[in-house]
């Protein structure tokens, strides 16, 4: 083999190891660079509901600071969420926030109804 199939073939080597590495670091730190993600199980989004005692369910996902209605709630290692809220007669609004730790933050709103 001449010495220039062997430095093209170093070369290429080292492209795809350097390639490989920064597909996997970027892979590992996707969760972190997309922000804090929410999703809510329950309830839906324009619910009506009978009983003035409701259950918020959902998932939190690199998330710091949760909050609901502007009161801190916590998740669990696992990200999942469960807290209990007093609906008023009617019309409720009902806010969702989270906080990653880079401070940005996104917010999710349900409307639900209790007749």
């Amino acid at each position: 083999m001449s010495s220039r199939m062997r430095l093209l073939a170093k070369i290429v080597i080292i492209a795809v190891l350097v390639g490989g590495f920064s597909f996997f670091g970027l892979f590992k730190a996707w969760d972190y660079l997309v922000g804090p993600k929410i999703s809510i199980e329950s309830p839906k989004d324009g619910e009506t509901v009978s009983s003035s005692y409701i259950e918020i369910r959902g998932k939190a996902k690199n998330v710091s600071l949760l909050s609901l209605d502007g009161r801190q709630i916590f998740a669990g290692q696992d990200g999942l969420f469960k807290e209990s809220l007093l609906l008023a007669k009617g019309y409720n609004i009902i806010e969702l926030s989270a906080k990653d730790k880079f401070n940005r933050e996104i917010k999710i709103r349900r409307e639900v109804v209790l007749k």
